[in-house]
């Protein structure tokens, strides 16, 4: 008789099953720590490239955006009477995210107040990390995006008080909503534009989200459906009006599409679980960025389209259950 049995017959308590919360990984060497590491290196080319692109302004929002997290993730958890884990370097990471995705300009209580909504309502109002449902860095942007509108529209880009000619002028995305202005794909590749901080080199977030693609920190499969979709309908309207590809490589390249197809829209905890789910999410991400761009008055349109997705995420769970073997 095992002892199982022997245990229950004693009238012991049955076996208690404890269930972890999502990412759940089968590889005991790919904790969390190791996948935040790996979002850290790839995210170092488009540090680079803000730190090129706007200097000081950059240095500030990158500093103010990790402190204030790192700050609310210890003042959350704690007023929980949890452990603070900041060591596992998901704050870090968020604090990074959001920070790329400010604009330079942008006074430091802005990204303050960003960081703050982050952690506090976008992941340890959740329970922490692995049981939020919007991707936090996204929740902290979309509220300063409303509660400081004026800071954070258009004309937050273009600032010519400042000495910087990278933040004087229009970005790709706004030029081309507002005058129909299509900038060099030369500069949308390589980052010499205005835009958010860490948005404006697609090389750069291309050979970041490679490297995570290839660690296995990132699914391919999200990047891929993000940009088929776009391909597909930027490709309708490029040739609808015989703009000879320009059109679908500014909308590919410009704005935040590469760096949300790989460093947000990828968030484990706020994707679906299996590939066709993640491919689905991704094309969701996609497709919406140019429902906005194109019908919308608002040039972009990668944060609206991650948040809203990240809210579905549940369903394409549920719509893509593999099916066990055998099963009629």
């Amino acid at each position: 008789m095992s002892k199982l049995s022997k245990t229950a017959e004693a009238g012991s308590e049955e076996p208690t099953l404890h269930v972890a919360p999502s990412p759940h990984l089968s590889d005991i060497t790919f904790s969390t720590r190791r996948m935040m590491t790996d979002v850290l290196i790839a995210l170092v080319p488009l540090i680079a490239m803000s730190l090129f692109m706007f200097r000081w302004y950059a240095i500030k929002q990158l500093v103010v955006c990790i402190v204030a997290c790192l700050a609310s993730e210890a003042l959350f958890v704690s007023m929980r009477g949890k452990r603070i884990t900041l060591a596992d370097c998901s704050a870090a990471v968020t604090g990074i995210i959001l920070a790329l995705s400010l604009p330079a300009t942008a006074p430091w209580y802005v990204g303050a107040l960003a960081s703050f909504v982050a952690m506090g309502i976008g992941k340890i109002i959740f329970g922490g990390l692995g049981m939020n449902i919007f991707n936090p860095a996204m929740v902290g942007r979309a509220f300063v995006m409303v509660a400081f509108a004026g800071l954070m529209n258009a004309g937050a880009y273009e600032n010519p008080a400042y000495m910087l000619d990278a933040i004087s002028q229009a970005t790709p995305m706004n030029a081309f909503k507002g005058s129909g202005i299509t900038t060099s794909i030369f500069d949308l590749f390589f980052g010499f534009t205005n835009g958010s901080i860490g948005e404006t080199s697609a090389l750069a977030a291309i050979i970041g989200g490679t490297f995570l693609c290839i660690r296995g920190t990132a699914s391919w499969h999200i990047p891929a459906g993000v940009i088929s979709a776009v391909i597909v309908l930027a490709g309708a309207a490029d040739f609808s009006a015989g703009a000879n590809g320009h059109l679908l490589l500014h909308h590919l390249l410009g704005g935040a599409l590469l760096f949300g197809a790989f460093f947000i829209a990828t968030d484990p905890v706020t994707s679906p679980l299996t590939p066709v789910g993640k491919f689905i999410f991704g094309a969701g991400v996609g497709s919406l960025v140019m429902l906005i761009r194109v019908f919308s008055g608002y040039p972009e349109g990668v944060m609206f389209a991650i948040l809203l997705m990240n809210a579905v995420t549940p369903l394409i769970n549920r719509w893509t259950i593999p099916h066990p073997m055998g099963d009629a």
